[in-house]
């Protein structure tokens, strides 16, 4: 799907053959937590990239671009708190002269995915995750690609909001922390191959 744009919305900075963003809570007292680990996997390919993020205000996000054999690929963590993500879309998409929906990727934990599994997909439903919820209803649609991060489910539905919030500790932080490495990869299978291409190695791998 194409996002129509009037010629004052005219893009600003370098047109992307791919937009990547991770999604996260900004300040320190969500580093660590489940919620984030969208943005903890965009960021951590970009410092395996030797790549700095750069401040974008009027993005309300930090981008920084990556060179592949198909062009360049943005990589973004919006700086609005999740809920409120959608506000970086348009932006962004807008810097980044992206007008085929499905070359927009969100990053996100997923709590119908147990830990350990990943999935890469196109569209599909906002499975209750806000931050999905405030980018489609900003760019009118849900039919962007997503690579959705398992985190499991909490013990109950009351303790959902504390769940993804919550920053483990011991082992189940060496465990979150190995996810996001795998996320990462991901990410950078995307970098590297075709979506479909990616798609099949990701969601074909064991967690």
């Amino acid at each position: 799907m194409a996002l129509r744009r009037s010629r004052e919305e005219s893009r600003r900075g370098v047109a992307s053959s791919l937009l990547i963003v991770g999604l996260a809570n900004p300040g320190r007292d969500y580093e660590g937590s489940r919620h984030n680990v969208g943005g903890d996997a965009v960021r951590l390919v970009a410092v395996r990239r030797g790549l700095r993020f750069g401040l974008e205000r009027r993005q309300r996000a930090v981008t920084a671009t990556v060179s592949t054999p198909r062009g360049p690929v943005t990589l973004a963590v919006p700086t609005t708190f999740m809920n409120e993500s959608g506000a970086a879309l348009p932006p962004l998409l807008r810097r980044t002269s992206l007008e085929d929906l499905s070359r927009l990727v969100i990053v996100h934990d997923e709590l119908d995915l147990e830990p350990g599994r990943l999935q890469l997909k196109r569209g599909g439903g906002l499975a209750g995750n806000n931050g999905l919820k405030s980018i489609a209803q900003a760019i009118g649609t849900n039919e962007f690609s997503r690579l959705r991060i398992g985190i499991g489910k909490p013990p109950s539905k009351e303790q959902g909001a504390d769940y993804v919030l919550q920053r483990p500790t011991g082992a189940r932080k060496v465990a979150l922390a190995d996810q996001v490495e795998r996320a990462a990869d991901a990410i950078e299978l995307l970098l590297d191959y075709e979506f479909d291409d990616a798609q099949g190695r990701v969601n074909g791998a064991r967690g």
